[in-house]
């Protein structure tokens, strides 16, 4: 019979459970939050079939029957909006999309209602936007083996895809190689807590002040390499954790809640498991830079004939180029060949400290975010590449250090980032208790054509606030308005010439995007009272991330332009764009929609 005296014997794949001929084995969950299997002895009849199928006890047997180094791709879907749902470049979906086209099942992870992960399967398309996306925490495999297995003796087709030990549990528990089967596993680092996991959703909630109805792991609306988790409240708010800023991936990157057996992973390694295995293509950018368009691109190893001709399948629909092993072990080294994890943090600390505070106060003592915690050496060098650029210049150099160092206005930390540079020929009057609050660099009045003397202003009457959450570039020719009280949020813009914003109330502008040459926004009538029932002489206006407002356009008070959008040259908008649409004309039509833009 299983019996498990050391933690780290143990990959939680289920398949012992499935196996069991008597329902003998159940599962008991730890107080790290992952679950072991506990045998009723007045139940089990010494069969040994759990010990048969054991993937980490079989996983020299394993090993031994997989043979040869895997071709190795690099690709992305041709289906832009399924690549932008996806984790990396969507090719999952590709093959469960073959595999549906000959009316066969498909299994994979996904979360209930509730938010836990566990693995399902079907042969229902309309499943298929569930299963997308890695999930980053175990997944319960209970009646995953069985079911595969059901199905396959039934002569039905199976895609089955997994975590690298799962998938190991999937070939041990079937004994033989099925035609009908294909395997697919991912590149796997290492598999997080579920109880760790609840207490980061039940912390976020507490701090949102509302529940989570949608969570999405690396989101793009930032771009593939922010490495986001989008989660989305029922008040309307929406948190994005971007690298390691978000305390979840913090700690899985410091190794304080993997699985016990996942610190020497015995399922990593070349040759693999499985037919066809799947993950992100990180260091893409210095491998094939052309490849990269910060989208999403996977890293495609086909490691078995029958991979091979599955794999065909789906090239017609697939952009994609072939590499070598070495090109893709730069950035995926460990999760391909494996290595001893450790941890910096105690781990017995950080579980009981769990049980007693929220997650954030927890990740805040044992493992906080470093960004800004500089030494006084990394603050110089942060200065120094700051002001390098024009140190041939006094001028600027003067100016630079006014602005960042004696302007009483202006709220930053060149240590940390957020700097403000005024180009030459601008003219910026800032009133009394106006701020300009700086959440990362802004530039004003850049000019590509050095010898220009064309001007750029910025007037922020008493009491307003500019505020900024990331890069900002307002080229010159610009002319930006906050009259008094009112409030400018640019979260990371850049802004072409001849740009003109007049806020006198709250314009809020999101992150990556984009605006052309001579586009007008404004939320208000610059004064002017209209005396028509239920006329507003001004409201907010708020723009979403990742919007292209191209040249010659006019955004007018009170629309709301959604996340992804595109407002063509030569459009005024005067109503709201729903996200991801594009419209053109005065007044503005869509006349696409569900678009990409990516920058």
């Amino acid at each position: 019979m299983i019996q498990i005296e050391d933690k780290r014997d143990c990959c939680g794949c289920n398949a012992c459970g499935d196996i069991c001929p008597k329902d003998a084995i159940t599962f008991k969950t730890d107080n790290e939050g992952f679950w072991y299997p506990e045998v009723n002895m007045d139940r089990c009849i010494d069969c040994h079939l759990c010990e048969k199928v054991c993937p980490m006890i079989h996983i020299d047997e394993l090993k031994g029957n997989a043979k040869g180094e895997p071709k190795v791709y690099g690709g992305y879907n041709k289906d832009v909006v399924i690549r932008f749902d996806s984790t990396s470049g969507g090719i999952f979906s590709m093959l469960a999309q073959a595999m549906y086209k000959e009316k066969g099942y498909v299994s994979g992870a996904i979360y209930t209602e509730d938010f836990n992960v566990v693995n399902f399967i079907s042969n229902d398309k309309k499943d298929l936007k569930r299963l997308r996306s890695s999930k980053y925490v175990e997944s319960n495999a209970e009646g995953l083996y069985k079911r595969i297995k059901q199905l396959l003796d039934a002569g039905e087709k199976v895609l089955a895809c997994g975590s690298p030990c799962q998938m190991a549990g999937l070939r041990q528990y079937l004994r033989k190689d099925y035609d009908n089967l294909i395997i697919v596993d991912f590149l796997c680092r290492a598999t997080n807590s579920p109880k760790v996991f609840r207490k980061y959703l039940e912390d976020l909630e507490g701090r949102f002040g509302g529940k989570i109805i949608a969570i999405k792991d690396k989101n793009k609306d930032h771009g593939w390499h922010s490495l986001a988790r989008k989660i989305t409240f029922d008040n309307g708010q929406v948190y994005y954790g971007e690298g390691h800023e978000d305390d979840y991936r913090r700690g899985y990157h410091n190794n304080v809640f993997e699985r016990p057996c996942c610190y020497e992973c015995k399922f990593k390694g070349i040759p693999r498991l499985s037919d066809i295995t799947l993950g992100d293509f990180w260091a893409l950018n210095k491998v094939d830079p052309e490849m990269d368009k910060d989208l999403g691109t996977s890293m495609i190893m086909v490691n078995t004939p029958k991979g091979a001709a599955f794999f065909e399948k789906i090239t017609p629909k697939l952009e994609y180029k072939e590499y070598t092993l070495a090109d893709v072990l730069v950035g995926n080294r460990m999760p391909i060949m494996g290595g001893k994890l450790t941890s910096p943090v105690d781990r017995e600390t950080f579980f009981k400290q769990l049980d007693e505070k929220p997650f954030h106060e927890v990740a805040a003592e044992l493992f906080p975010y470093r960004e800004g915690q500089l030494t006084w050496k990394g603050k110089l060098k942060n200065i120094l590449r700051f002001f390098y650029p024009d140190l041939k210049h006094p001028c600027q150099l003067a100016r630079d250090i006014y602005w960042n160092f004696f302007n009483s206005h202006v709220k930053g930390s060149v240590a940390e980032g957020k700097t403000i540079r005024v180009r030459s020929h601008c003219a910026i009057h800032l009133g009394k208790g106006s701020q300009i609050v700086l959440g990362g660099p802004l530039q004003i009045g850049f000019k590509r054509n050095p010898a220009s003397k064309v001007e750029t202003r910025v007037l922020l009457d008493p009491g307003a606030v500019w505020e900024t959450g990331g890069k900002v570039n307002i080229y010159c020719n610009c002319d930006i308005q906050v009259f008094k009280h009112a409030k400018l949020v640019m979260k990371q813009v850049n802004a072409n010439m001849g740009f003109q914003l007049v806020c006198a109330d709250q314009i809020e502008i999101g992150h990556d995007t984009r605006i052309g040459r001579d586009v007008w926004i404004r939320d208000n009538n610059g004064g002017h009272t209209v005396i028509v029932k239920g006329y507003k002489n001004s409201a907010p206006v708020k723009i979403g991330d990742g919007v292209w407002i191209c040249s010659n356009n006019s955004i007018t008070k009170g629309v709301t332009i959604g996340d992804g959008a595109i407002i063509g040259a030569n459009t005024v908008v005067s109503s709201n764009v729903a996200a991801h649409t594009m419209v053109q004309g005065n007044p503005a039509q869509v006349v696409a929609e569900n678009v990409i833009f990516r920058p």
